[in-house]
């Protein structure tokens, strides 16, 4: 028999904090889900997507671009290359680099992956009105830019 849910101290429930947590909480989950539905990680979607924007690319400059760390790269690359997704050659100009390349069902897999996360999103933000998501999301992009040149964090030049 499962428990009703406890309440929320009120002293924390409206802290911006504790609204961010609570709702990335629910976005990983939706988005997390929505890449199982389709056989696939967060992960395979960041490196296939960023495969597409940027090009072919070294594990290492992938890793860097994607935001992945290296001991979960390689682990990544060597399921996505098992399927078929991306491919993975030495690079002619240093045989003990390798080039990774995404593949024609890499970007089958990637508009697939491209399809369930704009569910997600709509799913995550179907209580808001078109322009609340927009307002929502300049006011996330604001605080993260702040955040991210305050750590250095960011590839975005100062405001």
């Amino acid at each position: 028999m499962q428990h009703p849910p406890e309440p929320t101290p009120a002293r924390w429930k409206n802290l911006p904090t504790w609204l961010l947590t609570q709702t990335a909480n629910h976005a990983h989950r939706l988005v997390s889900d929505g890449f199982a539905a389709a056989d696939a990680r967060g992960y395979h979607y960041r490196i296939l997507a960023t495969l597409d924007e940027f090009g072919p690319a070294s594990q290492a400059t992938l890793g860097r671009r994607s935001g992945i760390h290296v001991s979960d790269m390689v682990a990544t690359i060597n399921e996505l290359a098992e399927l078929d997704l991306v491919d993975r050659t030495p690079d002619p100009t240093d045989r003990r680099r390798n080039v990774i390349t995404l593949t024609t069902p890499g970007k089958r897999q990637l508009r697939r992956l491209e399809k369930q996360l704009a569910h997600s999103q709509e799913e995550l933000l179907d209580p808001l009105s078109p322009a609340e998501r927009d307002q929502l999301t300049e006011l996330l992009s604001k605080l993260l830019d702040h955040h991210d040149q305050q750590t250095g964090n960011s590839d975005q030049p100062p405001h």
